[in-house]
């Protein structure tokens, strides 16, 4: 006769297969997120799919230290853990151990990871941002030496100025070592004295733009003297590097423009004065044309034009060096030392009254009837309140008032005896 299972038995021993299953018990499965549900017990149940069907799956509370970001629907993972059978549903499912976003995902959350990292420590912070120069004559560009972005920086750049110089350090900025060859150009190029470094690369994936979301690179930014524009990517592009750096310019040509002043409009400026000067001279030749002659006024006209281009030569120069933010310093540093001054004279003058007071005060008191009651002596008055001091004020049998320190005694005169003074 045939033999017959339980449910319950059946169940088990599907179980038992699935637990000595070596695959089943490590394995790692890709899917889209679905079905999900936090359970207040902290248990996470969820369903991965892909095209080819569906999986129940379930990460334990007891799990969840490793999980660093917040499961959604939607979201592509990959799921580490175990498949086994549920017995009281008769149901196979994945028990999750260790949960992480796929590919781009993955990158995107060591992104967030670094920047929060980084910002806690206080890299992207404004006081630690270095202003980009007016005058750019030495620009460095850490880039890769070929592509449309060094080619793009390099034509805006000598466009903008034909006399800048541009060294350029040929960089990996792309796959292994990347990270590593852009850290040692920013490097380099810090102590070839450059006024400004661009660091960048054209557009491209996360995977692809991902030396610039590593540490490395962040540090080396970090540590250089020469300000440090970034230019990775695109406008919508962002990455540690921008954070880091003391500019972010959306592309590689934004930052060459950025970095290096249009000298076509100083040109047009100086062309500008030039014909200004140049009329003036024409008026005064007109009016001197009578007094001198046209060779006199030809070398006058010159040499006042080497001057006049001498002088917005020197007003160039003067503006390059001006510094008009060390003259209110310094005007502020006056006024503190003005208000100090008042202050400190204030104080000892309230001391020197203060002291006078207190003398003047200390003197008065001594003068004070009060202070001599309080010595010994008193206060003699007649009935009606006059002050007594002789005998012949005084009849036997009549009143005195006797004041003291302490209060007043009422007396009645017995007997009058009179003292020669010598």
């Amino acid at each position: 006769m045939q033999k017959v299972y339980s449910v319950g038995q059946i169940n088990t021993y599907i179980r038992t297969m699935f637990t000595q299953d070596f695959v089943l018990n490590r394995i790692s499965v890709r899917g889209e997120v679905s079905n999900l549900k936090y359970h207040t017990s902290g248990h996470i149940y969820f369903s991965l799919k892909d095209a080819g069907g569906t999986i129940a799956c379930v990460m334990f509370a007891g799990m969840r230290g490793g999980l660093t970001f917040r499961l959604a629907n939607g979201q592509q993972i990959v799921a580490d853990g175990n498949v086994n059978v549920y017995e009281r549903d008769g149901k196979y499912q994945l028990y999750a151990s260790r949960i992480r976003l796929d590919g781009a995902g993955e990158l995107y959350e060591r992104f967030l990871a670094l920047k929060a990292e980084l910002e806690e420590m206080g890299m992207f912070a404004p006081e630690y941002k270095k202003k980009i120069p007016v005058f750019v004559r030495r620009l460095g560009v850490v880039t890769a030496p070929t592509g449309a972005a060094v080619r793009d920086i390099i034509n805006v750049a000598t466009r903008r100025n034909p006399g800048i110089q541009v060294i350029l350090y040929p960089a990996q900025v792309q796959g292994e070592g990347a990270a590593a060859s852009v850290a040692r150009g920013l490097e380099a190029l810090d102590q070839m004295e450059c006024d400004v470094i661009i660091v960048g690369r054209g557009g491209g994936s996360i995977e692809d733009l991902w030396a610039f979301n590593e540490e490395e690179t962040a540090r080396a930014i970090f540590a250089c003297q020469t300000p440090v524009i970034s230019a990775v990517g695109h406008e919508t592009d962002t990455t540690i590097a921008d954070y880091v750096a003391d500019l972010r310019a959306p592309t590689p040509s934004a930052a060459a423009e950025l970095a290096v002043l249009d000298v076509r409009q100083i040109l047009q400026q100086l062309d500008a004065a030039e014909e200004e000067m140049t009329r003036r001279m024409r008026r005064i030749i007109f009016t001197k044309r009578q007094a001198l002659s046209q060779i006199h006024l030809q070398r006058q006209m010159e040499q006042l034009l080497r001057t006049k281009r001498n002088r917005l030569q020197q007003y160039q120069i003067h503006l390059r060096y001006l510094e008009p933010m060390q003259r209110v310093r310094e005007q502020r540093q006056q006024i503190a030392d003005v208000q100090e001054h008042l202050q400190r004279s204030m104080e000892q003058k309230i001391l020197q009254d203060r002291n006078r007071l207190r003398l003047y005060a200390e003197q008065m008191r001594r003068c004070s009837p009060l202070e001599r009651l309080t010595q010994g002596y008193g206060l003699i008055t007649d009935e009606s309140g006059g002050r007594v001091h002789s005998v012949s004020q005084v009849k036997e049998g009549g009143l005195l008032n006797l004041y003291v320190s302490d209060g007043k005694i009422t007396v009645q005169v017995q007997k009058i005896e009179q003292t020669d003074r010598e």
